[in-house]
Parts: structure tokens; sequence; C-alpha cells
């Protein structure tokens, strides 16, 4: 098994922390071998570089050709070839001129070479510049690649069905448009048939809830070339869902004794100067803008965070020992400025509206505000039906002093604060160093999607940096000025990474409380469209989420429709249920309930709902 060591000098790019250093070493020798396999179906390819990446491996061939399927099918049954040939991995040293002969007829391996001569990587940024690099490189067959490894011993380690070709893409040289066009070989690739068909059934299954299809699909928001990437449209449904969720979460704030506010979505430049935003963050800053051309203009800047112009509203008046802690709470909008290949549907947007909240604090009131906020988390994640989450304390990289505040005792003192919190809330947790804000430690609450991917979702941060450079004072009993401890929290992350994350969570099929719709009323016949309405009416009374479909489509055309659109309940309406004052019931899954009393159906949906349950009958 290769150690952490020897994966960092590998040094791949577009690899998790946590990579499984055997699946590392499995996808970097099938990347070999599906390179030895693409070389000898296309002579002409000129192989670049093969790294592994999350779920696979990749490998970029400068090539002439658009392989068809039945290229991949011959490259496929080749590779399974060559694992069951036994052939070993094997290394060995070589010098820079020894290199250039042997690659002499293949450039991009000479570009490599000359690079590492002169202290580049192979992706051509600076390295450490040393002595004369000694290279290395591993044969296979009849294949040699200029590779650091680390590889299996023998192509036997490696299941001749564990692995499958998924398509061909564009690419260019070293990630740079300018640079020549490529061919990309993707493939997936894992220790065993069985567990690259479990990854396979996880890919459906995520395509199946990708949360961009559904939005279209079930009409929760858009986009427009004409807004530009990163700035979603919220529609009247998905508007209906990020209510309700503002809704929640500023009704639990309210009881747990915060304070709402409103900010500006810019300021000066200034603010962010004095906060250390522009140094730390400015590359995710938008540009800032000029008011007028004369010299003394003021420049603005739309906002990255909020947690300066909270800072300025706990500065509107002298503050008191009694006063605290301060809590203050905004759906807060905030901008991005995410590379454009980043940017798509809710997870990743230019424009955000972050569940935000900041509370001052004594020291003494540290521990038990952060138990405050991790209650609220554990509160609202049950309602929400979130139960896969656990706890990360995010360190700073004590070695990286332009990303990080540069104040030792600040972080010991901050991050062993936080770490104690946790311990005392029986919290099971793991320490992440490089993952804190700048300007202090965090507690992540992580979840994960259906591919098992890992995302921040809420967040507790102790800050003692900022109140430090705003100079935040508070009087305490002894008549002296104390410094307070800034918590920023945010509880349900931003409503765009929540919306994108719970449509995922339940492939769109809302709890009863937070769909967009929560009845869909089917009359079979004209004759019963006045009853419909008339049942509309009651539910709307009830402030129950209704539509009624008048349309002319058949009645079972009308059931899927609200089938398809993940509509929680469906009356059905005919002549029994108009002279019986009740509806025909049926459930998204199609589960028939049978014909009930309207009014015990109402009584039926105010306990579903009050319960915030996620099942459709109590």
């Amino acid at each position: 098994m290769a150690s952490e060591a020897e994966l960092k000098a590998a040094g791949e790019k577009s690899i998790p922390k946590d990579y499984d250093p055997t699946l590392y070493k499995i996808r970097h020798s099938l990347a070999h071998v599906l390179a030895q396999a693409v070389t000898e179906r296309f002579p002409q390819a000129k192989p670049t570089i093969g790294p592994p990446v999350e779920y696979g491996f990749y490998y970029d061939f400068d090539l002439d050709v658009n392989p068809s399927d039945e290229d991949l099918d011959w490259i496929t049954d080749r590779m399974r070839k060559i694992i069951r040939g036994k052939h070993a991995f094997k290394v060995r040293e070589i010098s820079a001129e020894e290199g250039k002969g042997l690659f002499k007829d293949q450039p991009y391996k000479l570009e490599l070479i000359e690079g590492l001569v002169h202290g580049q990587d192979e992706y051509g940024n600076s390295a450490q510049p040393g002595a004369a690099p000694t290279l290395t490189v591993y044969s296979q067959d009849t294949f040699t690649d200029l590779c650091r490894g680390p590889h299996v011993e023998s192509t036997n380690a490696l299941d001749p069905k564990g692995f499958k070709i998924t398509q061909v893409t564009g690419s260019y040289w070293r990630g740079d448009e300018k640079n020549k066009a490529l061919k990309r070989f993707h493939a997936t690739a894992w220790a065993s048939e069985a567990d690259l068909k479990t990854h396979l059934a996880r890919v459906e299954e995520a395509a199946r809830r990708d949360h961009r299809k559904l939005g279209r699909e079930l009409e929760l928001f858009t986009n427009s070339q004409l807004l530009g990437s990163g700035f979603p449209i919220w529609l009247p449904k998905g508007s209906t869902v990020r209510r309700l969720l503002e809704q929640f979460i500023t009704d639990y704030e309210r009881a747990a004794g915060y304070q709402h506010v409103y900010s500006p979505d810019l300021a000066k430049k200034e603010l962010y100067q004095v906060s250390g935003h522009w140094d730390h963050y400015s590359e995710n800053m938008f540009p800032p803008m000029k008011l007028g051309q004369e010299e003394n203009a003021e420049v603005l800047v739309l906002r990255p965070m909020n947690c300066p112009h909270h800072i300025l509203i706990y500065q509107s008046r002298p503050r008191s020992y009694r006063d605290l802690p301060f809590r203050i709470a905004e759906l807060g909008k905030m901008y991005r400025y995410e590379r454009s290949g980043v940017v798509g549907g809710l997870s990743r947007v230019r424009c955000m509206t972050l569940n935000d909240a900041h509370l001052f604090v004594r020291p003494d009131q540290i521990k038990e505000e952060f138990a405050g906020v991790v209650h609220l988390v554990k509160k609202a994640y049950a309602d929400l039906g979130i139960t896969d989450y656990t706890f990360r304390l995010s360190k700073h990289d004590p070695n990286d002093k332009e990303k990080y505040v540069d104040n030792p005792e600040l972080w010991a003192t901050s991050e062993a604060m936080l770490r104690e919190g946790l311990q005392e809330l029986g919290l099971p947790f793991r320490e992440a160093e490089g993952e804190a804000a700048f300007y202090g430690p965090k507690v992540d609450i992580q979840v994960k999607d259906v591919m098992g991917r890992e995302e921040t979702l809420s967040t507790v941060q102790l800050d003692f940096h900022l109140p430090s450079q705003f100079k935040l004072a508070y009087k305490d009993a002894d008549d002296t000025e104390k410094q307070p401890v800034m918590i920023h929290r945010g509880v349900i992350s931003t409503m765009e990474r929540m919306m994108a994350y719970l449509i995922e969570l339940y492939a769109g099929a809302f709890p009863p409380w937070l769909a967009p719709v929560q009845v869909a009323i089917v009359p079979i016949a004209d004759r019963h469209f006045d009853y419909a309405k008339q049942v509309a009416a009651r539910l709307l009374a009830k402030d129950f989420r209704v539509e009624t479909d008048l349309g002319d489509k058949r009645m079972n055309a009308k059931i899927r429709e609200a089938q398809l659109q993940k509509v929680p309940y469906i009356l059905v309406i005919g002549d029994k249920e108009m002279a019986a004052d009740a509806a025909a019931v049926r459930l998204r899954s199609g589960e028939d309930l049978g014909a009930k009393p309207v009014a015990e159906f109402i009584d039926m949906l105010e306990q579903v709902v009050k319960l915030r349950t996620l099942k459709l009958v109590p």
C-alpha cells in the first residue's frame, strides 16, 4: 500500500485529500494499461499524462481521430488481455538525458522532462528547483511511461472487469486553451467488478436525483444566458419552498434569542480592507466599482461575506457586558466570483443568500453559545430529515502565512476551545488541517451526497481576529473596556445550496410540509368542476397549497401529471365523492387510500404538516 508520503509525492491534481492509497495505485496502473491499448489501436497517438481522479482516472492523447464505440470496445478488450497477462510493473531510474533518448518521438514527454529539469511539475507550475532530477519510468508488457508512481506490483492485481471507459472528451495540454487540443479518455475504476457495479448504480441514482434535472422538470428554478452563469432564477414553486425554509429557520432563530437585521449588498472597499477580506479573499470577490470619475470617488464592492456589515451593527451604539450575548441574524445576500467552469445549478452560484448569524459574546459565554448553535443545527436537521452528518474541526495550516492570519497564539487558543466544546457535547469529530476560515477555526457539519461526496452544509466559526481589527468593545462589570469574541454561524447554509441538497435528498419528492404544491385536485368531468373549486377553497382557507386541474385531459393523464410533479396528495372527484362531500385520496406513490370525507382529509393533512413528518399518512 502506498504511504501518505508516496501519494503526496505523486502530486496528481483533482483528487480528494483522503484518497484511498490502494485505489490510487489501481487507478494509476490502469491508466498505463489504457495508454498501452490506445497506442496499439492508434499508433499515431502521442501520450501526455494520465492521473487518477476521484472515481477513476483519465489519460490525455494528442490524437487526430475521434474514437468510435467500436474503438472503445476494442481498447477495453485489449486492456483485459493485458491485465490477464500478469505483467509486472517494473520501475527504473533514468537521467534526463536518458529520458530524452527514450521518449525522442514523444514531444509531450520531452516537454515534461524539460520542465522537470527546470523545476516545474507536470502541469507546468513552478516547483522547488534543485539538483538535476532523477527521473523514473514504469514499464509493463511493451509499454513504458515517464511516471513517479506508485503502481501495483503486477497487472494480475487488477480486476479485468473492475473498470469501464465512460467517455472521450476534448481537453487542452496542461489545461490551457491556447495549447494543443487533445482527446481525454475517461474511465471509472475499482478494486473489483462488484465495486464497479455498485458505483455505476450510484451514478444512475445520482442522475435520477440531479437537482439541475429535477429543478427543470419540477419548475423550481431556471437559468438564462442573458443573466449569465451562476445567477439562477427562482420560479414560483421553487420560491415557495425557499419561503418556507426562510420562515422555518427565522422562527427557530427568534425562539433562540436572535434579532433579525437587514444590511446592504455592497460597501466601500475600505470595509473589507479593515476586515482582511480584501487581502485574503479578493480573488473570489467581484471587481470594485468606482462611483464617478473624480479622483476621490467612492469605490464600492459587492459583499462576499456578511460579517463586516454585522460588526457595524454591533458598533452602532455602546455595549455593556449585560448586552451580551448579542445575537443578530440575516438572510444575507452575498456575491462570489466563482470561475465559469465550476458554476452550475444551485450548488455553485455567484449570488447566494446565506442563513447567516453572528454572536458577539464574552469569553465566558463561548462554550454555552457554541452548544446552543449545535443544538439549533441538530433541531433543524431533524425537521428537514437530514440524518447522515458528521462534525469536522477545521483548523489552519501553520505553514501557510498568506491564507491565514499569522497569530499562532490566537489559533492555538481558538482551536482548543472548539475542540473542548465538541468533547463536552460528546460529539464524535475529526480534525482537518487547512480547512479553517482565514480569521479563525470552525466546526463544519459535513453531509454526503448520493455519490458519497462530502460537503459542508452548516458551520460554526470562532473569531478573535475581526473584533480586534474593528476594535470592538463592551463595558465590563468593573467599568473597564473588554473585547468581545465573535461566533459566525450558518445553520441551513445558503438557500441555494440547501435547496440543491434537499432536492437530491428527496429526489424532488419533498415532505408534505415543504412541498410547493401539497394537494392536486382532479375532477373527473366538467360537472365536477364547481365542487372541486369548493374543496380547493376549503384547503386554501387552511393555508394549504393547492392546484386544481380543470384541463381537458383524461383523469388518468391528470393523475399521472400530478405524480410526475411529485405532489404528495391527489384528490380525485367524481359523482360519488361530490354527493358524499368527500374525495378519493391517492398518494404520489400510487397508493390509493380510498374515499375520505373532505373534513377528515383536512384533519389528516394538518396533523402531517404540523409534525413535519416525512410520512404522508400519520
